[in-house]
């Protein structure tokens, strides 16, 4: 029996402020985290940044079972258009995957960066976008060995971000690919079209909205992407300008057993409780989105 997209609905650490991206703001405890999802009724979790949950194999299944959550994947930056850090690369992600695959991840989503700790985006050229697309073939064989499944990611500050970028992988590679509603929209992707042209390759989506006068700013460089989350960039599921019902529409008539991950990409300036009740706001707003559309085609 199929079941309903809230059944198929994950969270992601991120909503509640937790990344990976230098410099992103405070960051809470995955006990607390865990225990506000669960609370909420999910019962999947993304990985979060790596070293949020714990590495060691039996700590992280105790963490998880503690909070009667299971784990469906996670978000890596990786660097692979460098092929000098090739091996080097391919060895923290072997890691990872394995962290993963212990506690019965299915989905390992990467996002192919600069630098881990640098998040710039020069131009590359045929050679670098080559080790790209080499590296997410090697990532596909990786995670496949261990029981996973890849898909990458295009996002904002991210080597693909925009939409001739994110066609480019589509069209070299036979990597799955993260429907993110929210990110493609402002690289310049349709996500309607996109789920019409390329269905057969998402592998899962992440589902956020976009405030269309702070995406704005943001394009225009007059804030960069934390202080643009900081002001609503993301707003509850429902009240922006991506065309949500849409996309899940035409997404369950074509692939109806997909995972979907709530995430509301959230920056915390500290512990205050006035942004965590607004933090759990949104999430709230967006689980009563999800519970009351018609999503029947």
């Amino acid at each position: 029996m199929t079941r309903s997209l809230r059944e198929r609905l994950a969270a992601a650490p991120i909503t509640w402020g937790v990344c990976e991206v230098p410099g992103w703001g405070y960051q809470l405890s995955p006990d607390k985290v865990l225990a506000d999802m669960a609370a909420l009724g999910f019962t999947h979790t993304e990985f979060g940044p790596v070293g949020f949950l714990p590495t060691d194999v039996h700590e992280l299944a105790a963490v998880l079972r503690r909070h009667g959550l299971s784990l469906l994947g996670g978000f890596v930056a990786v660097v692979l258009h460098d092929p000098d850090r090739f091996e080097s690369e391919m060895e923290r992600v072997a890691s990872v995957v394995g962290q993963m695959a212990s506690a019965g991840g299915m989905w390992f989503i990467s996002c192919p960066v600069f630098d881990h700790d640098d998040w710039q985006r020069p131009g590359l050229d045929d050679v670098q976008w080559n080790c790209v697309f080499d590296g997410l073939a090697a990532i596909d064989d990786l995670t496949a060995q261990a029981g996973m499944s890849h898909a990458f990611h295009p996002h904002v500050d991210s080597l693909i971000q925009d939409d001739i970028e994110t066609r480019t992988v589509l069209e070299h590679t036979d990597t799955q690919i993260v429907l993110d509603t929210a990110h493609l929209t402002l690289g310049g992707t349709d996500p309607v079209a996109l789920v019409r042209s390329h269905s057969d390759r998402i592998g899962l989506v992440h589902l956020k909205d976009v405030d269309a006068a702070v995406a704005d700013r943001l394009r225009s460089g007059e804030i960069g992407l934390m202080r643009a989350v900081q002001q609503g960039l993301f707003p509850p599921l429902g009240q922006g300008v991506v065309p949500l019902t849409e996309i899940i529409r035409s997404l369950e008539q074509s692939r109806p057993d997909l995972w979907y991950v709530l995430e509301q990409d959230a920056a915390l300036s500290g512990p205050g409780a006035d942004d965590m009740e607004r933090l759990r706001s949104g999430v709230v707003q967006s689980l009563r989105f999800v519970q009351d559309s018609d999503f029947a085609c």
